[in-house]
């Protein structure tokens, strides 16, 4: 479906960004892809790999709705994943992360109806359920915004999704580059927050072709979640450091000791397909279909019991350390 299309990526220097363009090239024809974001550092390494004839970068923050709008004019699918995402930099920073996160979300989907953009989807987090920390406030507002958008786009055919998983293994600022600088660095111990923490764990090449599927299966309103495993943070730093020893240090401001991804508040809202949750809008559609049970790919799914929380402490899948240990190899590739 991308054949001859126009893609924007915000944040598109990015981990995630990087991985969508280099999938895209080596599975479709596109028409253009757009990398729109800030860093014109980043976009120049960026062009270094991807230099192909359809690539386009334009300087631009989603802050900027005018500059939002200039960049859509001619798009097809617009997937947002620009985002101030550290923990601790949005509770000192907090006007700055909302500024991004929410007022930038809102620019997108202005930006997009305003283009008559035909599809867009928004990368969410796990820590948008049942948040905790500001980061999280401000991705939950903005899931809210992009599914209240299929409202708002009235008589256009622009459709909006979200999507939302777990920590990406090996992507920028995770755990996993920070635990390998300490294994190089030769320390004397790995820093654990909590001996019982557990975190859903997926890779960026996973995210992404989560997301290209999603664009032929999303109606508009959906929050998809994927079915993925849990890790013990412990397990993790066994599997990286088997001869280090591990040192608690206490989970930090902000922080969770287990990550939701269908709260069970919502349990009346989500349902349960094969490979996947998907979390209906609680809000009614004046022109689009009420009815998440079947998607656009004629794929079927069911309501999930009552009370029923998809996290990752209960998840039922939990990867072993010599499972850990191949699929961060695999990640890496």
């Amino acid at each position: 479906m991308f054949d001859n299309k126009t893609i924007l990526i915000t944040g598109g220097t990015g981990s995630f960004g990087k991985k969508y363009v280099k999938t895209l090239l080596a599975r479709y024809k596109p028409k253009k892809i757009i990398v729109f974001s800030r860093d014109e550092l980043k976009q120049f390494e960026m062009q270094q790999d991807y230099n192909h004839s359809c690539m386009r970068y334009f300087i631009g923050d989603v802050r900027d709705k005018d500059r939002l709008r200039r960049a859509m004019r001619g798009v097809d699918y617009v997937i947002h994943a620009a985002a101030l995402k550290q923990v601790p930099a949005a509770e000192y920073n907090p006007m700055e992360c909302i500024k991004t996160n929410i007022n930038g979300a809102e620019n997108v989907i202005e930006a997009a109806l305003d283009n008559n953009v035909s599809k867009v989807i928004a990368l969410s987090t796990d820590k948008a359920a049942n948040p905790i920390n500001l980061y999280g406030a401000t991705k939950l507002a903005s899931d809210k915004l992009f599914v209240a958008a299929n409202n708002i786009a009235g008589g256009h055919n622009t459709t909006f999704a979200v999507v939302r998983y777990g920590n990406v293994v090996c992507s920028r600022g995770s755990v996993v580059p920070i635990f390998q600088k300490l294994v190089d660095e030769g320390k004397d111990h790995i820093p654990i927050t909590h001996e019982d923490m557990t975190r859903f764990w997926i890779s960026l090449q996973q995210g992404v072709d989560f997301v290209l599927k999603n664009f032929e299966r999303m109606l508009g309103g959906e929050i998809f979640v994927p079915k993925i495993p849990s890790i013990r943070i412990t397990d993790l730093a066994t599997a990286m450091a088997p001869n280090i020893p591990q040192k608690v240090i206490g989970i930090r401001p902000g922080e969770k000791l287990h990550e939701v991804m269908c709260p069970s508040d919502l349990c009346f809202d989500t349902y349960e397909y094969d490979d996947h949750f998907v979390i209906a809008p609680g809000i009614k559609f004046s022109s689009r279909s009420n009815n998440f049970d079947i998607n656009a790919l004629n794929e079927k799914g069911k309501k999930v019991k009552v009370g029923f929380e998809y996290n990752s402490l209960a998840n039922p899948q939990y990867m072993t350390i010599e499972q850990i240990k191949a699929f961060n190899s695999q990640a890496l590739v």
